[in-house]
């Protein structure tokens, strides 16, 4: 067994205590290998040590979809998926979204800290004056079918800001990251506003800089003809809250995207594109939208039990509910709850909240769900939001998006100065054929 192989140590340099390692025998060679253990995890490159022979390649994790693989050290967002406990920096996201605006909350994901109140005005005036987009942008989403959706729209004109910003490129330029960050967080909401309205074939009205950052995308989504449009508080409270709690989420499937397409060192705006790409699927975005059409089948509460049972046979899915992450009830969930009917306050009751709250009831009650640890998600209760402000449901993933912006950004920029991260390229398990003799095109079968 080669040295290093033996020899261990801890994440201070010292050598590592046997309770620091993880000892592995290979029953094909006899071999027994000792692998440090540094954060509860063990490198995948350790086991490269784990070879048939000196020729071998040696041994490789497989791990489809990264279900239990770290790709990154990160001090951005904590998740506790069995206690259902989500910080951002170590902060609660119930401490955020009640003290906390979500521009406030951006800062903290971008800066690591909680801002002064200095900070918080001087960093609200930067991504206020910059909501604007260049002309050419607006030109260039009029291209667009009145039928295109909403977040292939968003897909491509965020890409597109790569190509008005070239400087952007040089992303060991600290006031280029920076600036790139202000962009991305004021004129996400812009582009999605006018995506809007492109769809409804409305002109597309410009940001209002006396606003605030939710009440200026009301202002660019909702306003007609008035002089001045007036978004009530309720309204972009909701706003505000529901985007702390959208922000950021960890390494999920589009955040993977920003850092995967980062790692190749392209321009932020590129990288962040295909975060909105993932966010595109609708196995990530649009789970929302499939809660809408679920209460929509289900129509009345009389139907509840049947519907249960038929989820329970296997001829029903009880959309959201259940997270790949959160083993408990979603810490967000309870949060947008809290919310609903003060938007509903403002918009008119919709009975497919009594709906909702009635199925969460009665799935909780039954063991069948309990036991199997589902729990409502945090798109349980969103999709109901969006659609009392009378948004399609092309809409919803291009809601989530707006916030999701500033988690994206802030992963990226942890990224780029991460010394241990290269280029992202997995490995693979090649299952095909070796060594074939080619074949003539005039005598192939």
């Amino acid at each position: 067994m080669p040295e290093e192989a033996t020899k261990t140590r801890d994440g201070g340099g010292g050598v590592a205590t046997a309770e620091d390692t993880l000892t592995v025998t290979d029953n094909r060679t006899g071999e027994t290998y000792e692998v440090e253990i540094t954060d509860g995890t063990v490198k995948a490159m350790d086991f490269r040590q784990v070879k048939v022979d000196e020729d071998d390649f040696g041994l490789m994790a497989y791990d489809p979809a990264f279900t239990n693989t770290a790709a990154c050290r990160s001090e951005i967002t904590y998740i506790d998926g069995e206690n259902g406990i989500l910080q951002h920096r170590g902060y609660s996201i119930e401490d955020l979204t009640e003290h906390s605006s979500y521009l406030e909350a951006a800062y903290l994901l971008i800066h690591g800290e909680l801002p002064t109140q200095e900070q918080l005005d001087e960093w609200t005036h930067e991504i206020t004056i910059h909501t604007y987009v260049h002309e050419n942008i607006k030109r260039f989403m009029e291209g667009f079918r009145h039928d295109a959706h909403p977040m292939g729209m968003l897909l491509s004109t965020v890409g597109a800001l790569s190509t008005f910003y070239p400087g952007a490129k040089d992303i060991n330029d600290d006031e280029e990251r920076h600036m790139a960050a202000v962009r991305l967080i004021a004129k996400v909401p812009t582009l999605a506003a006018f995506a809007y309205r492109h769809s409804l074939g409305l002109p597309y009205n410009y940001p209002d800089n006396d606003l605030t950052y939710p009440e200026n995308f009301l202002s660019m989504m909702f306003r007609m003809t008035e002089l001045k449009y007036e978004p009530d508080d309720r309204l972009s409270r909701a706003l505000d809250v529901l985007w702390i709690l959208h922000a950021d989420h960890e390494q999920n499937c589009s955040t993977n995207a920003v850092r995967g397409v980062g790692s190749s060192q392209v321009d932020p705006y590129s990288a962040v594109a295909a975060g909105v790409a993932a966010l595109y699927g609708p196995l990530h975005g649009g789970a929302n939208e499939a809660v809408l059409r679920m209460l929509s089948r289900i129509e009345k509460k009389e139907n509840i039990p049947d519907f249960l049972e038929g989820v329970k046979e296997g001829n029903e899915r009880l959309m959201g509910f259940g997270h790949r992450v959160y083993k408990n009830y979603d810490p967000r969930a309870r949060i947008i709850k809290e919310h609903v009917d003060e938007v509903f306050e403002v918009t008119g009751t919709n009975p497919k909240l009594d709906l909702a709250i009635e199925l969460e009831k009665r799935a909780l009650d039954d063991d069948y769900f309990s036991s199997r640890k589902l729990y409502p998600n945090v798109d349980f209760y969103s999709g109901l939001i969006y659609e009392a402000l009378s948004l399609p449901t092309e809409m919803f993933t291009v809601m989530f998006a707006i916030p999701r912006t500033s988690g994206w950004v802030a992963q990226w920029l942890e990224m780029i100065d991460d010394k241990e991260q290269k280029i992202a390229r997995p490995r693979q398990v090649y299952t095909g054929e070796r060594d074939r003799e080619y074949v003539a095109i005039d005598e192939r079968s």
